[in-house]
């Protein structure tokens, strides 16, 4: 069920997602067009393969699809902005008329910028807006743009994907992570922001370790009392490596295994590789919850 505390709705630019209506957690299909991400860096070397990925992902459900143009793996070295802009505006171009929600995940205010004049509905980014500039061009994007404002997605991170996972330590990593994205959140809404366009993300992998990713995980709940949608990025990741000794293609039922606990504690967004298998889990978790 829908945690109570969230907002009835999510705005996320030209679509307004009404999470009771839906009865599930949104899916958002991840769309890498980037030569060394993690899982799939590089597979989809050209934009005809960029838009069969793209199809698949529609035909079978995907609510939003995220858009990326540079890796944030641990270790993953900055691309420069225009090499971003060259990689992920084509693609913005080609499914902006798609009829399902367009995310772009940057850090670069530039890049948000261009992309959300380009036509996306969200901006993802992985350092919650702390980049210079990142919040004034989301900001100045709702000024120019009345009645299309876009959805903002905040992760937590810690330090930067360089050296997030050189031994990272928290006191209470469930408790350090919601304050900051409490404290990133209350600045939109100083800046005024609406509540209902505002997600988190508590950034599974990015400066956690495997315990303190469990951690969140099994009290993933306690994200939502904060009073936003959730988003949970677990599909594929390292920790289900540890667990389970896969490769990260390898690790399909791991993930769906982390999208129905991450549901069961009230995630709001699941940002997945793999849609269609996720689409069927999380209808099959649906149907039992509505029984």
């Amino acid at each position: 069920m829908i945690s109570k505390n969230l907002p009835a709705t999510w705005r996320c630019g030209r679509f307004l997602f009404d999470f009771a209506k839906i009865g599930r957690p949104l899916v958002m299909g991840i769309l890498n067009v980037t030569p060394d991400s993690f899982s799939d860096g590089g597979k989809l070397k050209s934009l005809s393969d960029v838009m069969q990925h793209a199809e698949l992902m529609i035909q079978n459900g995907v609510d939003i699809i995220d858009i990326g143009g540079e890796s944030t793996r641990p270790g993953a070295v900055p691309v420069l902005l225009q090499e971003e802009l060259d990689r992920v505006l084509p693609v913005i171009e080609a499914l902006k008329d798609c009829g399902v929600a367009l995310s772009i995940d940057t850090y670069k205010a530039e890049t948000m910028r261009e992309a959300l004049l380009a036509g996306v509905d969200c901006v993802n980014d992985i350092w919650a807006l702390r980049q210079d500039g990142a919040l004034e061009a989301v900001l100045d994007h709702v000024t120019a743009i009345a009645g299309n404002e876009c959805g903002i997605i905040l992760m937590h991170m810690q330090r930067d994907p360089l050296t997030m996972q050189f031994n990272p330590e928290y006191s209470d990593v469930v408790a350090e992570v919601g304050l900051f994205l409490q404290e990133r959140a209350a600045l939109l809404r100083e800046n005024g922001v609406a509540q209902d366009r505002v997600a988190l993300d508590p950034g599974f992998g990015f400066g956690k370790s495997l315990e303190h990713n469990l951690q969140m995980l099994a009290n993933l709940k306690e994200f939502t009392e904060l009073g936003y949608p959730v988003l949970a990025g677990i599909s594929r990741k390292s920790m289900l490596g540890k667990i389970t000794g896969r490769d990260s293609h390898e690790r399909l039922a791991a993930s769906l295994a982390a999208v129905v606990m991450a549901a069961d504690r009230q995630a709001a967004i699941m940002r997945v590789h793999d849609v269609p298998e996720t689409m069927d889990a999380l209808l099959l978790w649906k149907a039992v919850q509505e029984s």
